[in-house]
């Protein structure tokens, strides 16, 4: 029996010949990060293993990205531990206004690589699994071992094959195909599993597609999600490669748990009602309902790449955010900010009446900068919508890819782009 892209990776990192699904490993560990929520209490487990120097600094990051510029003194507080630690140790350090999110800062800067074993201080740390590596989300006390040892214990998860068949139509977009298979597994569907992501409709995705399929892995319960490495990702990656990698590729023979097809030509948009990302129904059976809106958030680790803001920018230039709606625009890092501003999107935006932030997560976590009041509701391009996950636990989330949230911030109501 062969193996798959995951079980080839912690067999490769854990010096076994081969793995099986609920082994205990082992494995070393190729790169680790942790961000401002996240990072003091790994800081301060690391110090209490008593190890003077963390396993590399130079695989080690630590990235501000929930609340930055610092919103209060906690923040602040959080901010300048990290800093503290990373001075010390020599780690890699991105403050506000040099780095961003770290689903998109670290793969967009050749950190993690193919065939990398990947551990992150946030769940969608998964998001990085669209290079074809193995990357998952842990807790603070993991991520400080790994951090301190550069290994980590982990139990190697079964593997669940997604594949996409078909031509998608004019507006659906990878976070359509992510939020319908969620709809259709449930949010519990692939508790602890690899989910693969295969198929001639995948393979016709960009990276940036790729990563927020991976990225909402952890919204289905994933512990990882993988895309087999193709000419897209090798081109992705090889002008920003920090260091060798390895392709690894499944086995004909490999085992899946379970295996899901999907006919892309079939599907259309979709939005994850209120209050879970597996409440997925057509977005043309929200906007018959008109749906009033107060809010569009277009940014996240999900969708605030340059490709996402590209789509946004292209339906908002000319037109106008409707007046009873807030949009506020974030992107996923500073690169990408500076990108937009110079093909004018940011421009485009503002013309249309949106809020165009720093670089960061903020309104995703209720953070600040886009907090819901009770009663409101918000059309946004994240990946959470759970009751109190932007703001007032009475206040709703649909969830959304760019281009809906932006025809949504134009009419005022829950849209399908085909309206505008």
């Amino acid at each position: 029996m062969g193996m798959t892209i995951a079980e080839k990776i912690l067999a490769a990192h854990s010096g076994r010949a081969r793995v099986s699904p609920g082994d205990l490993l082992q494995v070393k560990v190729d790169f680790t990060m942790a961000n401002d929520i996240t990072g003091p209490m790994a800081i301060r487990e690391v110090r209490n293993l008593g190890v003077g120097k963390v396993f590399d600094p130079q695989r080690v990051a630590l990235v501000m990205s929930h609340f930055v510029p610092s919103k209060d003194i906690a923040s602040a507080t959080n901010a300048k531990t990290c800093r503290q630690f990373a001075q010390e140790q020599g780690c890699i350090f991105f403050d506000a206004g040099k780095g961003g999110i770290e689903h998109t800062v670290l793969p967009a800067q050749g950190y993690v690589v193919p065939g990398d074993v990947y551990v992150g201080a946030d769940s969608h740390t998964t998001t990085v699994g669209a290079l074809g590596a193995f990357a998952a989300g842990f807790g603070s006390t993991d991520t400080a071992v790994a951090m301190a040892m550069g290994e980590l214990w982990m139990k190697v998860p079964p593997t669940l094959r997604f594949i996409y068949h078909g031509q998608p139509g004019r507006w659906l977009r990878s976070k359509d195909l992510i939020l319908h298979t969620i709809g259709q597994i449930g949010t519990d569907g692939a508790l602890y599993a690899c989910m693969q992501f295969e198929g001639e409709a995948v393979r016709a995705l960009s990276v940036e597609a790729r990563l927020t399929m991976c990225n909402m892995v952890a919204e289905a319960g994933g512990k990882a999600g993988i895309v087999p490495v193709d000419r897209v990702t090798l081109d992705y990656v090889r002008p920003v490669a920090k260091r060798p990698y390895t392709v690894y590729e499944p086995d004909p023979d490999a085992s899946y748990a379970a295996t899901y097809e999907f006919d892309v030509s079939k599907l259309e948009p979709v939005v994850a009602r209120p209050w879970s990302p597996g409440n997925v129904v057509p977005v043309r059976e929200v906007a018959r309902e008109k749906v009033e809106i107060d809010q569009v958030f277009i940014g996240s680790c999900t969708n605030a790449r340059m490709e996402d803001l590209r789509e946004a920018a292209e339906l908002m230039r000319g037109r106008q955010v409707h007046q009873r709606v807030r949009c506020i625009v974030m992107p996923a890092s500073v690169a990408v900010w500076n990108q937009a501003m110079k093909e004018g999107l940011l421009e485009a935006f503002a013309d249309a009446g949106c809020v165009v932030s720093t670089a960061g997560c903020g309104p995703c976590i209720g953070g600040f900068m886009g907090v819901l009041a009770e009663g409101e509701r918000c059309v946004s391009t994240s990946n959470r919508n759970f009751p109190g996950r932007m703001g007032h636990v009475k206040s709703e989330t649909y969830l959304a890819s760019p281009v809906v949230a932006a025809a949504s911030a134009i009419l005022g109501r829950v849209a399908h782009p085909d309206e505008v």
